[in-house]
């Protein structure tokens, strides 16, 4: 008999092809680049917009129409329902030659997500990190004979996006993004919440 190898409880990570076509992508980049002026602490070369309501332009309407089936998609993998789900918040980030951005994670929300706008140049692609906290060995193994596996690997470089992919995953996943080595990168984020999660009864609602 064949020996079997199980992956247990894997995190998922929903990537959609397209998912906004090239005119919607354009008129986001027109109408945003000039309207990501909070710079960001970590990165003078980093800026964003202000926290925006999909409701605060119709291009964000247009494209949480889009977006929404997907995370109700990402949804279901996560909590095993297709539940209704609402974008809380969307906001532009204006990436320049040489600025990063810190890992971090998504507080107060359950589905993050990120539609790239622009080119992204390879050596700047989004890359999400393993918790440092959890069920970690304390002492690894690691070398340049070591081999990567998704049992080991610590990181994980997304695949190389074009204007309109989109990701999904989890708010709770750690990622970052390299010192940009290209041109102008422009990213639209945004967190989504679920109506309501229910627990055997213990039920909670999200407005």
């Amino acid at each position: 008999m064949k020996d079997e190898v199980f992956g247990l409880f894997p995190t998922p990570i929903l990537r959609v092809p397209a998912a906004l076509d090239e005119r919607l992508v354009q008129g986001l980049v027109r109408h945003f680049s000039a309207r990501a002026t909070q710079g960001n602490k970590e990165s003078a070369q980093l800026s964003h917009t202000a926290m925006l309501n999909p409701d605060d332009s119709p291009l964000l309407v247009e494209a949480a129409m889009a977006i929404t089936p997907k995370v109700v998609d990402m949804g279901a993998l996560m909590f095993g329902q297709r539940l209704d789900w609402a974008i809380k918040e969307m906001w532009v980030n204006v990436l320049e030659t040489g600025g990063m951005q810190a890992q971090h994670i998504h507080a107060n929300s359950f589905v993050s997500g990120i539609v790239y706008l622009t080119p992204t140049h390879a050596g700047s692609q989004t890359v999400f990190m393993k918790s440092s906290t959890g069920t970690d060995f304390v002492f690894r193994n690691d070398g340049p004979e070591v081999a990567s596996t998704p049992f080991n690997a610590h990181r994980w470089v997304s695949p190389a996006p074009a204007p309109g992919d989109l990701l999904l995953f989890p708010s709770y996943l750690l990622h970052a993004v390299p010192a940009n080595q290209g041109e102008r990168r422009m990213t639209m984020s945004f967190n989504a919440i679920p109506n309501r999660l229910d627990s055997w009864g213990y039920r909670v609602e999200f407005g």
